[in-house]
């Protein structure tokens, strides 16, 4: 079932059991369905984001996670407040986008894609703006790869008292973190990254008090995450419009795989064990990471052309058809292409994967 495997940061190479489970269709309006799927998989990752659940929720939507990205955008942020954007890639300058789309009123704090979103610098600039209420970020920039200082940033902005916002997709189930315990607002994240599960829908996990506040704030029908979530909650489970059934199940599928694995630090150390065979058998063929390793995540690494005649597409052809899926770059300041270390992939597949770059060198 697996013609190639993908070294991607999402969609990602699943299980054959996470496959399998998409085989069975489901009612939207049966309980099997809603309380038995949908709101155990609520729960389960309230449970994953938090050690102390009892203030926090969790929404899911339809839709990539941009669109749960957007929907957090255009609930949270009214009219007379303003959102700061942190970016330092293309998925914080996409806020950027929504945000002028939306009319939304902002500001955003714009570092080299080579870089960490520096802590001190968007500590002068709350000193500065008292009309910043909000601010938003991305957690692991797949840009590049970056992991951005999620700890010392959420101390900064809750310190200033604003609302945060974190953009989580490509971190979430497979870095550590507590939202309680940082202060996290809104955490926004992909059944396809580092759960494992298959695209379709995303999901918010979202501070009660603050979510409640969202009512009667967004500014479209389909992405009202206020009005996704009242309906779940007196639904029990029951989504507004047409859900994702397949692909909700396989979800669940996935969940139960996380904790069999042996929860969120179990995977963190695959991944991190999959970065570095990776890494370290790439160094050997002569290539060379984008970033030092001190801001490296372990979720997808860059890696620079070995040469100025290096001929991307030939590279990737050849390492498709011997089994492999990888990325090309995208960034504007290097010639970049990018390879995934998430996913049901193992250290052993990096090993291969080194075997295969050396022979299509």
């Amino acid at each position: 079932m697996r013609p190639y495997i993908l070294l991607t940061p999402g969609p990602l190479t699943t299980s054959e059991t996470v496959k399998e489970a998409m085989l069975s269709d489901w009612c939207t309006w049966d309980e099997d369905y809603n309380v038995g799927i949908v709101e155990d998989i609520r729960k389960s990752l309230v449970e994953l984001a938090a050690k102390r659940t009892e203030n926090y929720t969790s929404v899911l939507l339809q839709g990539s996670g941009t669109y749960c990205v957007e929907a957090v955008i255009g609930c949270t942020i009214r009219p007379n407040d303003k959102l700061l954007i942190l970016s330092n890639g293309a998925y914080g300058n996409r806020m950027g986008v929504i945000a002028d789309r939306q009319g939304i009123s902002y500001d955003m704090l714009a570092f080299d894609e080579t870089m960490q979103v520096d802590p001190e610098t968007v500590e002068r600039y709350l000193s500065r703006h008292s009309d910043v209420t909000h601010v938003a970020f991305v957690h692991c920039e797949t840009t590049t790869g970056v992991l951005n200082p999620l700890e010392r940033l959420a101390h900064i902005v809750k310190s200033y008292g604003k609302v945060l916002i974190v953009d989580a997709m490509s971190s979430f189930g497979g870095v550590p973190l507590d939202v309680e315990e940082l202060g996290i607002d809104f955490l926004i994240s992909s059944a396809n990254k580092c759960i494992q599960g298959v695209p379709g829908f995303g999901f918010i996990i979202a501070r009660r008090s603050e979510l409640m506040r969202c009512k009667g704030v967004s500014r479209s029908l389909s992405l009202d995450l206020y009005d996704q979530w009242d309906a779940m909650e007196k639904g029990h489970g029951k989504w507004r419009f047409t859900s994702p059934t397949h692909v909700v199940r396989a979800f669940k599928e996935a969940m139960s795989e996380l904790q069999a694995e042996g929860g969120v630090e179990a995977r963190h150390d695959r991944y991190c064990k999959n970065h570095e065979v990776l890494v370290k058998g790439m160094e050997k063929l002569g290539f060379k990471t984008l970033l030092p390793a001190a801001i490296q995540s372990p979720v997808i690494t860059s890696f620079l052309y070995p040469d100025k005649d290096f001929d991307f597409k030939s590279f990737y052809q050849k390492l498709k058809a011997k089994g492999f899926v990888i990325y090309p770059g995208k960034i504007s300041q290097a010639d970049t292409f990018r390879i995934g270390n998430i996913g049901d992939v193992y250290p052993e597949d990096f090993e291969h994967l080194i075997e295969a770059v050396q022979a299509c060198r």
